[in-house]
């Protein structure tokens, strides 16, 4: 298929052939280069600034030249995924995975703590299994700065329009949607989406069935049954559950300024800040539960997503915290545990504290 054919370019991730153009339009890009230096020389004078911009520039060109195809930028990212979770994590553990075919593309549909690292983990996973790697949805609400789609195009993400507007537009959107994930599965590219539109800041992980829906929408096309289209998707629920979330204090002002004032106003590149945030900030430990192949008749998108929910609750993994913050008595929660927690509230205002606690303490619940 010649590209100026191809129905998915302007949302799927780039070709082999794309990969070197796209490189350089980065390296190109101030916004790009300014935010590296704002995150590794932040404490500098504005002149040291001005004076490493093309340092990093010559570098990046350097260290870049030998990109040439998807696996060679999958192979780069896996080696930044290993080092960045021995600084920021204590340790992450799969299960689930043996009974996976690495032959065979799947549809993993995990819950959403964490805007990055919640495909870069599933990934993570994979690649060590000898499985490929996936193709990943992300909002075009993350994409304000052109080096963020470049970016996120580069590491096999796929575009969701959610600013489309208008009934039209929004057909053609999910339609375009919905036949790309199938063609990318049928093209044994498998694919990783969120059971939701947004993080579950409040730790309360529910599939919208909007989501399963939208996969429908080309079975439809197709006239195939809802329950025959979702069996042939080969859908995987998943589950991921961090110990420690670096944006938790975050998360629960947010919460409670929503609660309190009907709104909550984000500042310009607050969700670019809450990536960088997520894959740098402290993890602890970190666990994903890769669970079983939805291989049973479900007849509605509702059924559907209750069968998702119930393995994404079955599979989550509870640490200390989050059984202090629901109010249970166990061994395993220790005097540290207590501080961290304690730690966490006094960063917040008294009313929006509750907030942090139910984030901790949801999967508590869910899991009963």
């Amino acid at each position: 298929m010649s590209i100026d054919n191809d129905p998915y370019k302007e949302i799927r991730p780039y070709n082999d052939d794309e990969i070197p153009a796209a490189l350089d339009r980065l390296i190109n890009d101030a916004d790009f280069i300014n935010a590296i230096i704002k995150y590794r020389f932040s404490h500098k004078s504005a002149w040291f600034k001005q004076l490493v911009s093309p340092i990093i520039k010559f570098y990046l060109k350097l260290k870049w030249s030998k990109l040439k195809s998807v696996d060679d930028i999958q192979f780069e990212v896996k080696n930044f995924m290993g080092s960045t979770l021995d600084k920021t994590s204590n340790g992450v553990t799969y299960t689930g995975l043996e009974n996976l075919d690495p032959n065979q593309a799947y549809l993993f549909i995990s819950n959403h703590r964490d805007i990055a690292m919640d495909p870069a983990l599933v990934n993570w996973g994979l690649y060590n299994a000898g499985h490929r790697t996936m193709r990943i949805a992300i909002g075009d609400n993350l994409l304000k700065m052109p080096c963020a789609t470049e970016m996120m195009k580069l590491n096999k993400s796929f575009i969701v329009k959610r600013s489309a507007k208008g009934p039209r537009e929004m057909m053609k959107t999910l339609g375009q949607l919905s036949a790309y994930i199938k063609h990318s599965l049928e093209t044994n590219n498998s694919i990783w989406i969120a059971q939701r539109e947004g993080r579950a800041k409040d730790g309360n992980d529910m599939t919208e069935p909007a989501i399963l829906k939208m996969f429908h929408v080309e079975g439809r096309r197709q006239k195939i049954p809802f329950s025959d289209y979702v069996k042939s998707l080969k859908i995987v629920p998943v589950s991921i559950s961090y110990e420690n979330d670096p944006l938790d204090v975050a998360k629960a002002n947010e919460l409670y300024q929503m609660e309190a004032n009907g709104h909550y106003q984000k500042t310009e590149f607050e969700d670019i800040e809450s990536i960088v945030t997520g894959i740098i900030g402290e993890k602890g430990r970190v666990h994903v539960s890769f669970g079983d192949v939805v291989t049973d008749d479900f007849e509605t998108p509702d059924l559907l997503a209750q069968e998702i929910d119930r393995q994404i609750h079955d599979l989550y993994r509870l640490y200390p915290i989050n059984l202090l913050a629901a109010g249970h008595k166990s061994d395993s929660i220790t005097d540290e545990t207590k501080a961290t927690l304690a730690a966490k509230l006094r960063q917040l205002p008294e009313n929006a504290q509750t907030k942090l606690i139910e984030m901790y303490a949801n999967p508590v619940f869910k899991k009963k």
